[in-house]
């Protein structure tokens, strides 16, 4: 079995290694760093040509373009793990009103650099349950340009992504939803995704917020391996 790991907005590839270290050694693995340059869809498309058939584990923006491969590309999805992750925006003008915001981000880095909007992004209340260091920030810095973030944000955001709620009843492989279950807001996600979807399962992680693969990484690495032996 294989199993690819895509990273959220501002991370890399090594933004797993808590995830990994722990992992049943028996599962076959790749980390991918999220490619830039293209739009979503195209993204999305171009993970699963480097990832090929496996089973997808993605977090945060990894999630949302894992679950456009795996609606686009039921044929090479085989599993999957969507963590801290939303189909997106339903209403048009609050996309427009998403993709506003996200591009006042964008110019704050251009104008502040990289560093700056990183140690802001961080302090956010969303990772104040983060331990200081797991938060990769060191990573973060040496992964990312100006270039990489402000794509992210303008081409990767959730105002530039579908809105994939109606294609959720498509699925048709096994999924496993997970959220942190001081992150409220995703867990209702979670729950309202797995109404949806034919063959989902919902498991929230406790004592953990947003990016709970860094705040409890041994519970998510638990629930992953324990989820892929009944799949």
């Amino acid at each position: 079995m294989t199993v690819v790991f895509v990273h959220g907005f501002t991370q890399s590839a090594a933004s797993w290694r808590p995830v990994d270290v722990l992992l049943d050694q028996t599962v076959d693995r790749r980390f991918l760093d999220v490619p830039d340059g293209l739009d979503f869809v195209a993204t999305a498309s171009a993970i699963g040509e480097a990832g090929g058939r496996a089973t997808y584990v993605g977090y945060s923006m990894g999630g949302r373009l894992c679950l456009q491969l795996a609606l686009d590309r039921p044929d090479i999805v085989e599993r999957l793990v969507l963590l801290s992750a939303s189909p997106g925006i339903r209403g048009a003008a609050e996309r427009a009103a998403r993709r506003e915001a996200d591009e006042e981000q964008a110019q704050e880095i251009e104008r502040d650099g990289v560093d700056a909007f990183l140690e802001r992004w961080l302090a956010q209340p969303m990772f104040a349950t983060v331990p200081p260091e797991r938060a990769g920030l060191a990573d973060r810095k040496q992964a990312n340009t100006v270039a990489t973030l402000t794509h992210q944000l303008r081409v990767l955001g959730q105002g530039a992504q579908p809105d994939n709620w109606p294609r959720l009843h498509t699925l048709g492989m096994p999924v496993l939803l997970l959220a942190g279950a001081l992150d409220v807001k995703y867990v209702d996600i979670a729950h309202q995704m797995g109404a949806q979807i034919a063959d989902a399962g919902v498991d929230v992680i406790v004592e953990a917020g947003h990016a709970c693969h860094l705040e409890q990484p041994a519970a998510v690495a638990h629930a992953v391996t324990s989820w892929l032996r009944t799949r």
